[in-house]
């Protein structure tokens, strides 16, 4: 499970591999660009650039905007397009059971340069609904706008959602927040079949905290997020996601239709 679901508390799972995956990041910086555009060096995690791309993902938080971060962040989310330009993507279990929700997207260094964001509604499947079927842990979310602002208009777009696509067809980028840091992740890697539902990626230190991380096609496109078998993983260096079919395509044409 890679969401935090207690407020104000560090990941302290497997603190050894996150301490390593921190020197990581520090000795692979001059990787950043070429593992975020995608094309390599695939299974090596590092701070994620920031760039127009970056700031399309952003760290949920317990709390509403007016609190400014003050709940602490525990998930991760996207901008995915939409006509309302007002929708986020990440896992059903992120979203399950949250009163109160905001979104900063671009968190960098303890700070939010578009500011924190109100969840206006949430959209989980009914497989999730009834019997939290990891099968089906993907969920939406409408924002609310800030001063007449929608938050695609804020960060310059959001990714397209794809589903119905082959695992493996392309490497996927995955960017994320684990909870014990202020800065984004990401990683670049080529996913396999966990099974017919399932798919896995093998990026190191996505610990607690990153579910929800898209998982972006070359084209663009999220066919992923952090989420599925095991809410995520059990472990920082193997992250899974739910395939995307016909029920999380049905619900983002519902959630995009309300927003």
């Amino acid at each position: 499970m890679k969401s935090i679901r207690i407020t104000r508390l560090p990941d302290t799972r497997r603190p050894a591999l996150l301490g390593a995956a921190l020197v990581l990041l520090a000795v692979t910086s001059s990787s950043v660009a070429s593992a975020d555009d995608g094309p390599g060096p695939f299974g090596v995690t590092v701070q994620a650039a920031r760039n127009s791309r970056s700031v399309r993902v952003g760290a949920l938080f317990h709390g509403g905007a007016a609190s400014e971060g003050g709940g602490g962040h525990f998930c991760t989310a996207s901008v995915v397009h939409s006509g309302g330009r007002d929708l986020l993507l990440t896992a059903a279990h992120c979203l399950d059971g949250e009163a109160q929700l905001s979104f900063a997207p671009g968190y960098r260094d303890g700070k939010a340069p578009y500011g924190f964001w109100d969840v206006q509604s949430v959209f989980l499947p009914d497989g999730w609904k009834q019997d939290q079927d990891e099968d089906s842990d993907v969920a939406f979310a409408v924002l609310a706008a800030r001063d007449g602002v929608e938050v695609e208009d804020a960060v310059g777009g959001g990714n397209s959602f794809a589903a119905h696509r082959t695992t493996g067809a392309t490497a996927v980028t995955v960017t994320g927040y684990p909870g014990s840091v202020d800065t984004p992740i990401t990683c670049t890697d080529k996913p396999a079949a966990q099974s017919r539902t399932q798919q896995r990626v093998e990026c190191p230190a996505f610990a607690g905290g990153t579910s929800g991380s898209p998982w972006v096609n070359g084209d663009g496109a999220v066919v992923g997020v952090i989420g599925g078998h095991e809410q995520g993983g059990d472990t920082d260096d193997v992250s899974y996601s739910a395939v995307f079919g016909t029920e999380a395509e049905e619900l983002y044409h519902v959630a995009a239709l309300a927003g």
